[in-house]
């Protein structure tokens, strides 16, 4: 039952940052603006995709999701 608790915790943290983000989005200035990340506007029509920042995310999310794994073994 332990286990089961433990695996909560961390993804109830997990969560809490992802909220974090979420409500700080905006107030970060480089986040979705980097190089690389597509931009399209027309009149009526705004296209945007964001590769560079969402590589950057996955890679920060590995280190992160890395490093608790190895801590908990």
């Amino acid at each position: 039952m332990s286990f089961m608790g433990k695996w909560l915790i961390i993804f109830g943290i997990i969560l809490i940052i992802l909220g974090l983000i979420f409500v700080f989005i905006d107030k970060i200035p480089f986040l979705g603006r980097l190089p690389g990340d597509i931009r399209i506007e027309k009149k009526n029509f705004v296209f945007y995709f964001p590769i560079t920042t969402s590589i950057l995310l996955s890679l920060l999310l590995t280190i992160i999701l890395n490093i608790i794994l190895r801590l908990r073994k």
